[in-house]
């Protein structure tokens, strides 16, 4: 064996031949000093097993075609052959018995088993990972290359040898990600996962930080998160976003909310702990680190099971304080949509909304000028359990103008839906009328989603109750013609039976019965009647008599 100092360069330019046979010498030497032995039998009848493994190994690694050619391979014999020589000079001083202390020696041979451990792992992953298939240049320079062969070694690089060794591939992996992520991804196989998670736990910060960050661009393109999840990937992305440095708990927190998309992988986060960090970061992390952590929480909300975990958790208040305060804009949706969530079918998390002041803020978020879907979910969830008096004095119903005329379709739908839970009074009938809703109801009936033309018909059905509403959906020229459309009777339009409804109540005027009837609603509602649709054969008569009627005037 070469041995250090001034022979190092000669051992640099030895060949992977002449390590193999380096190596094979050693083994019979390191064998017949390990059994000469008589201090510490426990340890070094365990290290005498070990060393009677590597001939395998090495005959392994030698007999693959390209075991020559591979920079990993030579690197590994080298690692082989140090570990050898160690052996060799331990027994030599127990056999002398020249060491300084039992227990300083007893270290030294537990240093040499792992030492043995990790060599022979190595040569079984090199035979494992398919990388001897692989001609690649030297660890100092792959950076420059992208190649797959250099790229499944650096992956490999990362399962073999000491820690300092894999900090450097990892090194050159964020490098390489950073121009040729498709082609990493191309190659990336579970146990380069594997080998990713287990450095997630390394002792090293900055370590850990490097790890993180290519756990994050994995998890964003979405091509791996199964594996991630499979391999442990959730206990140590939720510690670091305990206790990580900045970068660190910012990449954490991005990595769970792209698994957290997983309805069984958000299940998994809760049971790991991880609802209480994420919280905290809602709180107390930047702006960017605050936005996916919330929607996480939104994310983690969305499943049923895990409502009542999270309001123990402490998390209404703080949503409701995302939405208030909040640094960026998608916070506060994130904000909204996880209240929409805890809201949907819990009252008594309903109430605790409400008695956290949800209603105002909710309310208050909605004064933006693009209304979205989740805030007016949120309040059509909890107009059961406020009265309507309430919601009144705080300024309810001029935010539902505000959303059926600025909101996105998801908003409106959830606005006219909320119009149809509150109008169960005559009073409430009125004020809803007076509010300005009833021209905006109607043209959203021109909406090309099925489930907004419904509920909006829906919505206007419901007001015409009122016989000063009814005068104004009368009064809009667009009320009858978006109204005979919704008859048509295809299975895909629901609005129907609220359309008849509307017409019906319509019909008692001549001038909106010739509109329905130049529309073509007799032809609709012949149809609608052979289909058995309740009203259509009333509203088709009363259409039919009005036509007679017409024709004899004539």
């Amino acid at each position: 064996m070469v041995e250090d100092g001034g022979q190092n360069l000669e051992a640099n330019n030895l060949s992977a031949e002449e390590w193999l046979s380096c190596a094979q010498g050693l083994v019979p030497r390191a064998l017949e000093k390990a059994r000469e032995v008589k201090g510490f039998p426990g340890r070094w009848k365990m290290i005498i097993s070990k060393l009677e493994q590597i001939p395998t190994r090495l005959s392994d690694l030698s007999s693959h075609p390209c075991f020559s050619k591979n920079a990993l391979c030579k690197e590994q014999l080298q690692a082989v052959s140090r570990t050898l020589n160690e052996a060799i000079e331990l027994a030599e001083c127990c056999i002398k018995e020249k060491f300084e202390g039992k227990l300083r020696m007893q270290s030294d041979l537990d240093s040499l088993s792992g030492k043995l451990d990790l060599n022979l792992r190595d040569c079984g992953l090199l035979i494992k990972t398919g990388v001897l298939g692989e001609v690649s240049l030297p660890l100092a320079e792959q950076e420059a290359a992208a190649d797959h062969g250099n790229i499944r070694e650096l992956l490999a690089r990362l399962q073999i040898g000491h820690l300092e060794a894999k900090h450097k591939a990892l090194d050159c992996l964020v490098e390489v990600m950073k121009d040729d992520e498709k082609n990493v991804l191309a190659v990336l196989g579970r146990s380069n996962i594997a080998a990713l998670v287990q450095l997630l736990t390394a002792t090293s910060p900055r370590i850990r930080e490097k790890t993180v960050t290519v756990i994050c661009w994995l998890a964003e393109s979405g091509s791996c998160e199964n594996w991630l999840v499979s391999e442990g990937v959730l206990p140590p992305l939720i510690r670091l976003v305990e206790s990580g440095n900045a970068v660190s708990r910012e990449k954490a927190t991005i990595s769970l909310q792209r698994l957290s998309m997983s309805a069984e992988t958000a299940r998994s986060i809760v049971g790991h702990g991880g609802v209480r960090p994420l919280i905290e970061i809602c709180q107390t992390g930047d702006s960017v680190m605050q936005a996916a952590a919330a929607c996480t929480l939104k994310s983690i909300s969305a499943v049923p099971e895990v409502r009542q975990a999270l309001s123990e958790e402490g998390i209404i208040k703080v949503m409701i304080n995302l939405l208030d305060c909040g640094a960026l804009l998608r916070s506060k949706e994130y904000a909204a949509d996880c209240l929409q969530n805890l809201t949907l079918s819990n009252d008594n998390l309903r109430r605790c909304v409400i008695s956290e002041g949800g209603i105002r803020s909710l309310l208050d978020y909605l004064d933006g000028p693009l209304p979205q879907e989740s805030a007016v979910g949120a309040v059509r969830n909890l107009v059961g359990v406020i009265s309507v008096d309430v919601l009144v004095s705080l300024g309810f119903l001029p935010r539902l103008v505000h959303v059926l005329k600025s909101g996105s379709l998801g908003a409106q739908k959830a606005a006219a839906s909320a119009i149809c839970l509150i109008c169960s009074s005559t009073e409430m009938k009125r004020l809803v009328g007076e509010s300005g809703c009833i021209p905006l109801l109607i043209k959203m009936l021109e909406a090309k989603s099925n489930n907004a033309r419904e509920v909006a018909a829906q919505a206007i059905s419901s007001l015409m109750a009122l016989s000063h509403n009814h005068r104004e959906v009368k009064r809009d020229d667009k009320s009858v013609p978006n109204l005979v459309v919704l008859l048509d009777p295809s299975p895909q339009n629901t609005a129907k039976k609220y359309a008849i409804s509307c017409l019906s109540l319509l019909s008692s005027s001549k001038k909106c019965k010739k509109l329905m009837i130049s529309y073509g609603a007799i032809g609709y509602l012949k149809k609608l009647t052979e289909m058995d649709i309740p009203g259509a054969k009333k509203l088709l008569e009363r259409l039919e008599r009005g036509k007679l009627k017409s024709f004899f005037s004539k």
